[in-house]
């Protein structure tokens, strides 16, 4: 089944401590074009998370965004600075001693000394405290959503692209009908020739059956015609393959359009000319669609 080279995917974590999404973005490509936005604390992973996008994704212009924010409550929450609060109440306590003060209220009042209640939890490395198994998890979702989105798109691809090839095999059909008439007609054109031919003292018998026989091999289109049907078969059977068959769709309607064109030019017969040019127009559609392929 065919996949769509566009595609996005999006996934969520949240915790306690922390927030993390996964986007990931595609458009259409010849080859794989990658752009990774991650956090600082994520540098170190940043080839491993390029391979592991290259392996599942395969072409398209791709953007993999990762956006990482501590929670409100991370933000908010207020800690101590233990040693400083010994520090504190040490100097309080010899000063206690010095004057003959009372200690009941020494831890109190070493509490509420300068930058011992401290908002937030301290360090950059301490707030982006998160396991790679974590992210990766929320990767792999992400991922997983981005192919459900390329399959989807890629069925709606498949059926579009299958009634410009079911048209192609009609239009086919409707040219096979009208094959022997343009013979008949071929032929009526041939006597009417032969007999204005037979009168002329210059008439070789012999060069005009070679030139006769080289005339109707070169207006003959049933190989033609036999060829086009396979590669349209092939092509049908193509789009069914489990895996990426984007280029190779490609190459075959490269192929189907090289015999219209081949049938076009030797038909001779003004009602094939429309029948070919409508198939030029159906293989057009398609040709526009497989960009769309992965």
């Amino acid at each position: 089944m065919l996949k769509s080279m566009t595609g996005y995917g999006l996934a969520q974590k949240e915790t306690e401590q922390y927030a993390i999404s996964v986007e990931i973005k595609s458009l259409n490509s010849k080859s794989m074009d990658l752009s990774v936005r991650i956090p600082r604390f994520l540098a170190d992973k940043e080839h491993e998370i390029r391979n592991t996008l290259s392996k599942n994704l395969i072409r398209g212009k791709i953007n993999l965004t990762i956006d990482f924010t501590r929670s409100r409550l991370a933000k908010t929450r207020n800690f101590i600075n233990t040693e400083l609060l010994q520090l504190y109440y040490t100097e309080l306590e010899l000063a206690a001693d010095r004057v003959g003060a009372n200690k009941n209220e020494l831890f109190r009042l070493a509490l509420q000394m300068p930058e011992v209640v401290q908002q937030g939890s301290g360090t950059e490395e301490e707030n982006e405290a998160i396991s790679w198994d974590e992210v990766q998890e929320v990767l792999t979702e992400a991922l997983q959503n981005f192919n459900n989105f390329r399959v989807d798109e890629g069925k709606a691809l498949t059926a579009e692209i299958m009634t410009y090839i079911d048209r192609i095999r009609i239009l086919l059909a409707e040219i096979d009908k009208q094959d022997p008439i343009r013979i008949e007609h071929i032929r009526n054109r041939l006597r009417s020739h032969l007999a204005e031919i037979n009168t002329s003292e210059l008439f070789n018998e012999n060069r005009f059956e070679q030139e006769m026989i080289y005339f109707i091999e070169k207006l003959d289109i049933a190989e033609e015609k036999v060829r086009l049907i396979n590669h349209l078969h092939y092509f049908t059977e193509t789009v069914y393959l489990p895996e990426p068959t984007g280029k190779k769709l490609g190459f075959i309607s490269q192929e189907i359009g090289r015999e219209i064109n081949t049938i076009g030019s030797k038909a001779n017969d003004a009602t094939i000319q429309r029948f070919v040019v409508e198939m030029k127009e159906e293989l057009e559609k398609i040709k526009e669609q497989l960009n769309n392929i992965l």
